[in-house]
C-alpha cells in the first residue's frame, strides 16, 4: 500500500534522485517516487525504518515525517547578511593583498581568505566527504571540492576562494528562486478550511473537517470557509467561489443550494448538511491533484535526469584528459593544463538543466491552477503542447447544459399534463440537465400537486430512464430507447433536443427542450484553430438535428450523434488512431468517461462534470469554460518553449566554456558564471511561466 511522507531540508533535485535511486534498490520497496517541488515521498514498503535510515545515510540533514510539517520560512535575511559580509571581506582582502606593502596585513588578508573559503564551503565539504563513503564522485559538491583543492595546489588561491564564495552565492539565489516558485502556488493550497462548527441538538462543537460524516449539520458563519461539500438547509448568503472556480462574481446560496468546501461565506449564516466525506470533497480533490501533479514526470524531464547521470562523468573524464595528455606530449607544463582542466570541470555540473526543467513544468502546472485548471501531471502538460485533434461532447461541455422546455407534444389521447407528469415521475431521481428542465417545468406548471411513488428507477446511459411509478412502467429518453423496447411511434426525426415518453407499451408523446452554447464557446473554437489544432469533432448522444446545427455553427470538421457510451468510445478510438499528433477528448458526463480515459489527454469540465468523468480525466477545468482549454494549451506551449530555451542555453554556454577553457581563454572566474550563473538564469527563465 502506497503511503505519503514529507521530507524537510531538501530542495536539490539531484539529491532527490540519489535518494530515489538508492531506495529503488531495496528489496522491501515496491514503489517509490519523490516530488521535490512539494517535498513529498510516496512509497510502498513493509520496512519504513530501513527507508528512513537509508535516506539519512545519503542526506543526514533530511527530516522524514508522516504529518505535513509547518512550513519553514526561507531565512532570506540571515543568508543575505552572511553572504554580503563574506563578499565584502573577500574584496577587502584582495585589495589588501595587491595594494598593501605591509606583510602583516597581507598575512591577515590571506587568513581571512582561508576563513571565507571554509565558511562558504562548509556544506560542500560535508557533502563531498559523505559522497566518498557512498562512492558518488560526480555530484556538484564533489566536483566543487576537487576543483578548488586543485586550484590551491597550483597556486590559484584567490580564484579558488572566489569560486567557492560565488558558488555559495549562486546556490543561495537558486534556493530563493525555487522557494518563490513554490510560494506562488501556496495560495491555492490554502483554500482548505481548518475548522467546522458541528451542530448537535443545541450544542455547537468545533472539529476538524476531516471528522465530519455524511448528513452532519454544520454552521458556517460570515467570513468563514465552508468546510465540506453539502446542501444549504437554512439561511441565505453570498458565497465567493473564486478560489475553486475562478468565477469573480459571488453566488447566492439559499435553501436547497449546493455549496462546495473551500468556498467563502461572505455575509450570512448558513446551515449546511454535508453530502460527502472530506476526502471526497471538491477542495480535498483539488489540493490532492495540485500536490501530486508533479509526481507524473514528462518525458523531457525524465530524459534530462537520465542525461545528467552520464553527462557529468563524461565531462569529468574530459577534464582529466586535458590535465594529463597535453603536457605528456610536450604541449606545455602541467600547471597550465591543470588550470584549464579546472575551468572545464567548473562547468560540468548539470544543475541548470536538472533544476530548471522540472521547475518549468511545476510553474506551468501552478500557472494553470491559478486559472482554475488542474493538471494531474507534467506528462499531460507536455502532451497538451502537441495537441492537433480535439473531440468534444456537446451537452454541458459546449453548451450551458441548462435546458428549458419549449414544447410538449402529446399523442394517443394523453394530455400535456399527463406527458409532463409521467416524465417527472421517471426523471425524479436523475440529475441529468434534461431531467432538471423537466422537474423545473413540473414545479412551475403543475405546482407539485401530483405525488410520485417510485418503485423502480434505472438510468440507461446513452438512452434515457426506465422507471416504475404509481404502478405504471415509464420510459423517457431518445428515439433509440423506443426502438429497443418496440414502442410504436411515428415521430422519429424531430428537429431539436427531445425526450420521448412511453407509458407501458403506449407512446405518450414527446417534450422539446432547448439548450444554448456557452458564451465563450465560439471564440474558444476559433482560438484553438489559431493554436494549431487541425481537426475538431463533436461526439454526442444527442439527436441529429440539434447536433448538426451546433457543429455547423462552430465549424466542426466532423459530427457524430445518437451515440451510446461504447459507440462514442469506439469512434473516438478511430479518431485518435488517425490523428497525427496528440488527441484530446473533452466531456462532462458518465457516458464520456470511457472516451476521456482513452484520450492522450482527457479533459473534464469540473463543476458540472460527473465524479466518474473527473476521475477518468487528466485535466479538470473547474470553471467550465471552453476558453480555459485554450488557456491551458497556451500555457503548455509556453512551458515547452521555456524548457527548450533552458536546454539550448545551458548546453550552449557549457560547450562554449569547455572550448574556451581548453584554449586557455576562460579563467575560473568566468567558469563560475558558466555553472552557477547559467543555472540561475535558467531558473529565472522558468519562473516566467508563472506570469502567464
Amino acid at each position: 500500500m502506497k503511503e505519503k511522507f514529507f521530507l524537510m531540508n531538501i530542495n536539490c533535485v539531484i539529491c532527490g534522485e540519489k535518494i530515489k535511486n538508492k531506495l529503488e534498490k531495496l528489496d522491501s520497496v515496491k514503489y517509490v517516487n519523490i516530488d521535490i517541488n512539494n517535498n513529498i515521498l510516496e512509497i510502498d514498503t513493509d520496512n519504513i525504518h530501513l527507508v528512513e535510515n537509508t535516506i539519512k545515510s545519503i542526506e543526514p540533514n533530511v527530516r522524514f515525517q508522516k504529518n505535513k510539517p509547518i512550513e519553514e520560512e526561507f531565512n532570506t535575511k540571515k543568508n543575505f547578511i552572511l553572504l554580503g559580509s563574506l563578499i565584502v571581506a573577500f574584496f577587502l582582502s584582495l585589495i589588501t593583498i595587491h595594494f598593501n606593502e605591509n606583510q602583516i596585513f597581507t598575512n591577515i588578508a590571506i587568513v581571512v581568505l582561508v576563513a571565507i573559503y571554509l565558511i562558504s564551503g562548509k556544506d560542500i565539504f560535508i557533502n563531498a566527504f559523505r559522497n566518498v563513503k557512498t562512492l558518488n564522485f560526480f555530484d556538484e559538491n564533489s566536483l566543487m571540492f576537487i576543483a578548488t583543492l586543485a586550484a590551491f595546489a597550483i597556486g590559484a588561491y584567490e580564484e579558488a576562494v572566489a569560486v567557492m564564495l560565488f558558488f555559495r552565492t549562486g546556490e543561495f539565489l537558486q534556493d530563493l528562486a525555487v522557494h518563490n516558485s513554490k510560494h506562488s502556488i501556496k495560495a491555492l493550497l490554502e483554500i482548505a478550511p481548518n475548522i467546522a462548527h458541528l451542530k448537535q441538538d443545541s450544542n455547537i462543537l468545533d472539529i476538524s473537517p476531516q471528522e465530519l460524516k455524511i448528513n452532519d449539520i454544520v454552521l458556517v458563519k460570515p467570513g468563514e470557509k465552508i468546510p465540506i461539500d453539502g446542501i444549504v438547509i437554512n439561511g441565505e448568503s453570498s458565497v465567493d467561489t473564486k478560489a475553486l472556480t475562478g468565477e469573480p462574481i459571488p453566488k447566492i446560496a439559499k435553501k436547497d443550494s449546493k455549496v462546495l468546501g473551500g468556498t467563502l461565506n461572505l455575509n450570512g449564516i448558513l446551515e449546511v448538511k454535508t453530502t460527502k466525506l472530506y476526502n471526497d470533497s471538491s477542495v480535498s480533490k483539488i489540493i490532492d491533484l495540485v500536490q501530486n501533479a508533479s509526481m507524473n514526470k514528462a518525458k523531457t524531464e525524465s530524459f534530462i535526469t537520465q542525461f545528467a547521470r552520464i553527462y557529468t562523468p563524461i565531462v569529468f573524464c574530459i577534464a582529466l584528459i586535458i590535465a594529463i595528455l597535453p603536457p605528456l606530449f610536450g604541449m606545455g607544463d602541467f600547471q597550465m593544463w591543470i588550470y584549464r582542466s579546472l575551468v572545464v570541470l567548473m562547468v560540468s555540473c548539470p544543475c541548470a538543466l536538472v533544476i530548471s526543467v522540472p521547475l518549468a513544468y511545476f510553474g506551468g502546472i501552478g500557472s494553470a491552477s491559478k486559472n482554475s485548471i488542474l493538471i494531474k501531471g507534467a506528462n499531460y502538460l507536455e502532451a497538451l503542447s502537441n495537441v492537433t485533434n480535439i473531440a468534444f461532447d456537446k451537452t454541458g461541455t459546449l453548451t450551458k447544459g441548462v435546458f428549458k422546455i419549449t414544447q410538449i407534444i402529446p399523442s394517443n389521447g394523453f394530455s400535456k399534463d399527463d406527458v409532463l407528469q409521467y416524465a417527472f415521475c421517471a426523471e425524479n431521481f436523475s440529475n441529468h440537465p434534461i431531467a432538471l428542465a423537466i422537474k423545473e417545468e413540473y414545479k412551475n406548471t403543475l405546482n407539485n400537486n401530483h405525488k410520485c411513488h417510485n418503485t423502480k428507477f434505472e438510468q440507461i446511459s446513452g438512452l434515457g430512464i426506465k422507471a416504475t411509478c404509481n404502478y405504471q412502467n415509464i420510459l423517457v429518453g431518445n428515439d433509440k430507447i423506443l426502438h429497443i423496447h418496440n414502442i410504436k411511434h411515428d415521430t422519429c426525426n424531430i428537429n431539436g433536443t427531445v425526450a420521448h415518453i412511453a407509458i407501458g407499451d403506449t407512446y405518450a408523446g414527446y417534450i422539446l427542450i432547448a439548450d444554448e452554447l456557452k458564451d465563450d464557446t465560439k471564440e474558444a473554437i476559433e482560438n484553438l484553430r489559431k493554436l494549431g489544432v487541425e481537426k475538431i469533432a463533436m461526439l454526442t448522444g444527442d439527436n441529429e438535428f440539434a447536433s448538426k446545427e451546433i457543429a455547423t455553427e462552430l465549424g466542426f470538421d466532423e459530427v457524430r450523434y445518437n451515440l451510446l457510451p461504447e459507440e462514442k468510445a469506439q469512434i473516438f478510438s478511430e479518431f485518435k488512431h488517425n490523428a497525427k499528433g496528440k488527441s484530446i477528448f473533452v466531456g462532462d458526463g458518465i457516458n464520456d468517461a470511457p472516451s476521456i480515459a482513452m484520450a492522450d489527454v482527457g479533459v473534464s469540465m469540473g463543476s458540472l462534470g460527473s465524479d466518474v468523468s473527473k476521475e477518468s480525466a487528466d485535466v479538470l477545468i473547474i470553471n467550465d469554460k471552453i476558453s480555459s482549454l485554450v488557456k491551458v494549451i497556451q500555457i503548455a506551449k509556453k512551458t515547452k518553449i521555456i524548457i527548450w530555451q533552458n536546454i539550448a542555453f545551458a548546453l550552449g554556454v557549457k560547450v562554449l566554456f569547455i572550448i574556451l577553457g581548453l584554449f586557455g581563454v576562460a579563467t575560473m572566474w568566468e567558469a563560475v558564471f558558466g555553472d552557477v550563473g547559467v543555472a540561475l538564469l535558467a531558473l529565472l527563465n522558468s519562473m516566467r511561466i508563472l506570469k502567464v
